[in-house]
């Protein structure tokens, strides 16, 4: 893993038909639910978890066929950092530094090495990379090639993240604050052509996480600033740009682009990972991404062989299973074989609109109210998401730590559960009472109505949405439900801040406690109820940028936990945003291709970098 927070779309792939209109299920029900079938379907998947496996050896050959939501707002790697779809495109063609194993906690080179030296006495620290002698920039079909040095990562850090007119959310990640508390710089300075060293003010507990980055070009990107400045960095590899003119140091390049139907991409010969044969991955020649929003039809062309791998919707599970090896598949199936994880370490969330931005609307005043989000917790109902939605194949998310964070605790959990009785006095105690007709209403007599924002390419975030709006209606609250186009969300995330409560999800588990660095601090870009704050609007997000930022800087593990365990409870009992649930992966993949190298868990996700088509052994 990278160690970034990004936005990203719903984590798992899965939906059902809408919930609206359904009649309430007794707890009887949802018990029956719950277990109905999950034993047996589990039992027709496989789990295949990584344990530190070494991959076997393949041969090139064959393309890898798949699909995206939509198309990319640009090729530019800066625009990637704020759009998904940009860049789940321009990672084909990119690499980072480090790489993080979860299995064993530690860190490992990637297209850099590194080592770490610390000085107590003066309370400082060193992060030292030294870059591959074997990284190129290069172009699909052109015998040109340019070395990948330490001038591309200095520009990227001082003049692209550094620079916050760009709005990186790298640019969080460059401060410390000092024990006086002023804000101290992270300096980068070049060593030589492959080397160059991060000096740390403060010695922190995870030097790695902060410095760790996609390795990006200088040129193109240094002219278009000296140019015409944060413009013209933002203009340069728009979509209309010929994908064969923009470099690639990851295993792909780029070759076609054609809006709305597909992207297809060409092994890179000059990458520089290889196999214990000495072959250079990745193991396919080419790969095409069909450009597919609707569910269904992602499903449909799995089915008939045009698509590799399908991550599974709940209503899609009986069929998949049972038509898996051998099964009754009829005349367009494929043969397959469907893997199971234990269940996703991140969660989608529910958050609430606190920017004063909208202080002369009424939802602001609510929102800004604990007690209020403590009620909205309390009436959700995370059971009946599970047994409705996920069909009993996920688990409430009750922690603010995944396990995998070594600060974990199960006793450190939410306490505002499902309770509708709960949520009505919490609510009673800020002033909002039901009127005669049920209508819930603050004191100034105003209905409590707001809208629920949810991206359109989602039936999962609409069902969810629904159940949502039914249990909020059943105590007199009415919650209209807004579907927008990603992209319109992001930029009321980043830019307008014209929204009210929202459903989506953040990539990355905070396997490390001080990840998200741009979600938490009260400074951050991505602290969406209220970001880039000058100073804490509250107390208690005061408290959170104290906690946070001793326990970043606490170096003994025994220490930091009296840190990261008051960060948690203190996150969980203001409520800033509401995890709802774990949701168990289900992935089909085509059994043309060899499936030694594939593994699917929480812990280490999805493997599929090493695939390559059977009977393609060397």
């Amino acid at each position: 893993m990278k160690g970034k927070i990004v936005l990203l779309s719903l984590i798992a792939a899965l939906a059902v038909s809408a919930c609206s209109g359904e009649d309430e299920l007794s707890s009887e029900d949802l018990d029956a639910l719950e277990t109905q079938g999950i034993n047996e379907i589990i039992a027709k998947t496989v789990s295949k978890p990584w344990k530190g496996e070494d991959f076997v050896p393949g041969k090139t050959g064959g393309t890898w066929n798949d699909v995206i939501n939509q198309d990319p707002k640009s090729f530019n790697l800066l625009i990637a950092e704020q759009d998904s779809a940009t860049g789940a495109v321009t990672g084909y063609m990119l690499d980072y530094l480090v790489d993080y194993d979860p299995l064993i906690r530690e860190w490992k080179p990637r297209a850099a090495s590194f080592e770490v030296r610390t000085n107590e006495d003066a309370d400082t620290l060193d992060v030292i990379y030294t870059l591959r002698d074997d990284l190129y920039w290069t172009w699909y079909e052109s015998g040109r090639r340019i070395k990948v040095t330490s001038d591309d990562i200095i520009f990227w850090y001082n003049e692209i993240r550094g620079d916050p007119r760009f709005q990186s959310s790298g640019y969080y990640q460059q401060f410390l604050e000092m024990e006086d508390g002023s804000d101290a710089h992270v300096d980068i300075e070049k060593i030589d052509d492959l080397r160059f060293v991060f000096h740390f003010p403060r010695i922190v507990a995870e030097p790695l996480l902060a410095t760790n980055m996609d390795v990006m070009p200088r040129f193109g990107y240094e002219d278009a600033k000296k140019q015409n400045g944060v413009q013209g960095v933002m203009d340069i590899y728009g979509v209309n740009t010929d994908p064969k003119l923009i470099p690639s140091c990851g295993r792909y390049y780029l070759t076609e682009y054609t809006a709305g139907q597909r992207l297809v991409y060409k092994r890179n010969p000059y990458y520089w990972e290889k196999d214990s044969g000495g072959v250079s991955l990745p193991y396919p020649e080419e790969e095409v991404l069909r450009i597919i929003p609707d569910e269904n039809t992602k499903y449909l062309l799995f089915k008939e062989g045009q698509i590799e791998s399908y991550a599974s919707r709940p209503e899609d599970l009986d069929e998949l299973v049972n038509n898996q090896q051998g099964g009754d598949r009829g005349e367009r199936g494929v043969d397959y074989t469907v893997y199971n994880n234990e269940g996703s370490q991140n969660a989608n969330f529910w958050t609430f609109n606190q920017n004063p931005k909208n202080k002369d609307k009424p939802f602001y005043e609510w929102f800004t109210k604990t007690e209020f989000r403590q009620a909205m917790s309390s009436l959700l109902h995370r059971e009946r998401i599970i047994n409705q939605v996920f069909r009993g194949l996920a688990m409430p998310k009750l922690h603010f730590f995944p396990e995998t964070n070594r600060y974990y605790d199960e006793d450190i959990r939410l306490q505002y559960e499902y309770d509708p009785d709960r949520a009505v006095r919490l609510l009673a105690s800020i002033g909002i009472t039901k009127d005669d007709s049920g209508v819930m209403k603050d004191s100034q007599g105003r209905a409590i109505e707001f809208s629920l924002t949810i991206q359109s390419d989602s039936t999962v975030y609409n069902d969810i949405a629904s159940i949502i709006a039914d249990e909020l209606g059943r105590v007199g609250i009415k919650a209209n439900i807004r579907v927008l186009d990603f992209q319109k969300l992001v930029e009321q995330l980043f830019t307008t801040w014209d929204w009210e409560s929202l459903l989506m999800a953040l990539s990355g588990s905070n396997t490390f406690p001080s990840q998200g660095s741009n979600v938490w601090a009260s400074g951050g870009n991505l602290h969406m109820w209220y970001p880039q704050q000058e100073s804490p609007a509250t107390e208690w997000e005061a408290r959170i940028d104290y906690l946070y930022n001793e326990g970043a800087y606490t170096v003994d593990p025994v220490k930091a936990k009296a840190f990261w365990d008051e960060y948690q409870r203190v996150i969980l009992e203001q409520c800033p945003l509401i995890y709802l649930v774990r949701v168990r992966g289900f992935f089909a993949l085509n059994n043309r291709w060899d499936h030694r190298n594939v593994y699917f868990d929480s812990t280490s996700g999805l493997k599929l970098t090493n695939i390559f088509l059977k009977g393609q052994i060397p």
